[in-house]
């Protein structure tokens, strides 16, 4: 393991460009905790600045601070050499800072266009010209080689595009200074490389960058320079050939963290799950899932590869009884749950840890100890009859979050003020401390920190060490081969092959997820490696 540099002063002396955007000594304080503690980080012009850290680490206080979201209690923000003072996010934008949020900041039922321009429309005299304002666009979607429809509902597109029409709202508004927060949180491998790409063209056109992410592998590849926080402080700056991803993962954690999911061989008992011929459309009424069959046993995990848009989140829904299934039949230790709803299959033990945690994962404006009940809210101990018993509720909660390891540890916080990794924390230490038979984990490590990711994968692994039946659905195919006992390949809606992970080579894999079963069945099956790093981190 390499030994990152700590604040050395030669990490920037490779960069000749003019100083963009500084932060000095930016001090800011809420009720409960110090977000940032005397931050100083600077940014020069066509430079990629990465920013890390753990969840509650205060990147995103950092950059709202910059945004003009939030006024800092104590420093100063220099823009272009100059002492600037934000006075919020429409000054920013003014003076040429557009930030790409880590929940879009879209409107649903508009076009990309009118996405675009909202707020800043293109006019001809006292009316709007949506004519020249999709010129401009297109201009620029060629320029950037970000592609998008103008004419395209934003409820229509994927992620990824809906994330071009992000990054080119900012440009048009002809920011010079972009922060990216967390764009890649909920990309597939493919549009996460393809923004990646995008991000170098604009820091050689001179655009200058501030990229948050939590994967490290994104972050030596693309960044100049990375600065890392942990506790709201700056603890170290480093350029990516100086480190290396254990390098920035201790300084993120402050102790060495594993990048390998550790685990002996599995012991699988009866069939937990069976899965039968099913068929589920999407929303749109499409085959989504088609003809599909699969076994999950106790004490195993089986997971699920495959291009995103296979089928994954219809399977996933319908196993957990949120979308109707059109043929078929689902077996849970015995008992068709096949009509079963929600409520029932989680009775019959059913946990599931959800792809969209901020739309099925839990309720916004309740507080974390009542998020940590929500399935079990009138059972004993947390009710008596009609009663809610809240000293038990208080009580599970504070046990919950010191074990999982929340910050901050505010049980009477509301849920949706906590940051992204703080959420999925409580997800998990919820599902998993219910008793469950079988445990779909979907996506279960999107958008957080390498200590987080860690933690997840060990409490998956002891659930499967426990007896529990483990099915686990990921875009990232390091983290399946790393986690799997058996690999499921889902291609179309249909299972293309399952397989020990022992045979699951990348290759063969690689080409049973694009459909070519017949070049997969020449792939050699190569001996999986017990200490797959995930590609998460």
């Amino acid at each position: 393991m390499s030994e990152p540099i700590r604040d050395d002063p030669d990490v920037h002396a490779a960069i000749h460009a003019p100083m963009a955007l500084e932060a000095r000594h930016l001090t800011k304080r809420f009720p409960s905790v110090v977000a940032n503690d005397d931050v100083s980080i600077e940014l020069h012009q066509g430079e990629i600045l990465g920013l890390l850290g753990e969840n509650g680490a205060g990147k995103s206080t950092l950059v709202k601070m910059l945004f003009g979201l939030y006024e800092p209690d104590e420093g100063e923000v220099l823009l272009r050499g100059e002492p600037v003072r934000m006075d919020g996010p429409g000054d920013a934008i003014r003076r040429g800072i557009g930030m790409v949020h880590q929940h879009f900041q879209l409107v649903p039922v508009f076009t990309a266009a009118e996405n675009i321009m909202l707020g800043a429309e293109a006019t001809t005299g006292p009316f709007l010209d949506p004519a020249a304002a999709g010129r401009r666009i297109g201009e620029m979607s060629a320029r950037f080689g970000l592609r998008v429809d103008p004419d395209a509902l934003v409820e229509d597109l994927p992620v990824g595009t809906q994330q071009r029409v992000e990054i080119l709202k900012a440009l048009y508004r002809e920011a010079e200074i972009l922060i990216l927060d967390e764009p890649t949180a909920v990309l597939t491998p493919a549009e996460t490389d393809e923004l990646l790409g995008v991000m170098k063209d604009l820091a050689a056109s001179g655009t200058s960058i501030i990229f948050i992410t939590h994967k490290l592998r994104e972050a030596i590849a693309v960044c100049d320079t990375i600065a890392v926080l942990r506790g709201g402080k700056v603890v170290g700056t480093t350029a990516p050939a100086a480190t290396d991803r254990a390098g920035l993962a201790s300084m993120m954690v402050g102790r060495d963290v594993s990048l390998q999911v550790t685990k002996g061989a599995g012991e699988p008992g009866d069939v937990v799950l069976a899965v039968q011929q099913l068929e589920v459309t999407d929303d749109r009424g499409h085959a989504a899932v088609n003809g599909l069959d699969l076994e999950v046993r106790a004490g195993e995990i089986v997971g699920i590869a495959g291009v995103e848009g296979n089928g994954q989140r219809e399977l996933v829904e319908a196993l957990c009884g949120m979308r109707k299934i059109r043929h078929g039949h689902i077996v849970l230790a015995g008992e068709d749950t096949t009509r079963a709803t929600t409520r029932e299959i989680n009775r019959l033990g059913v946990s599931h840890i959800p792809e969209d945690r901020e739309k099925h994962g839990f309720v916004a404006s309740y507080s974390v100890a009542t998020n940590l009940v929500l399935a079990r809210f009138d059972e004993p101990p947390y009710a008596r009859g009609w009663m809610r018993n809240f000293d038990a509720i208080e009580r599970h909660a504070s046990d919950l979050v010191e074990r999982f390891d929340v910050r901050p540890r505010g049980i009477h916080n509301r849920m949706g003020s906590m940051s992204g990794g703080n959420k999925q924390k409580c997800i998990v230490a919820r599902e998993l401390t219910q008793g469950a038979r079988l445990v779909i984990a979907s996506q279960p490590t999107r958008g957080v920190d390498v200590g987080s990711i860690e933690f997840i994968h060990r409490q998956l692994v002891d659930q499967r060490d426990a007896g529990v039946a483990v099915l686990v659905v990921s875009a990232e195919l390091d983290e399946v081969l790393a986690l799997a006992d058996r690999v499921a390949v889902i291609y179309e809606g249909r299972i293309q092959s399952v397989m020990p992970v022992a045979e699951a080579s990348r290759e063969k894999v690689g080409l049973l997820m694009a459909g070519d079963v017949a070049a997969a069945e020449t792939a050699p099956a190569v001996e999986a490696d017990d200490d797959v790093p995930s590609a998460l981190l």
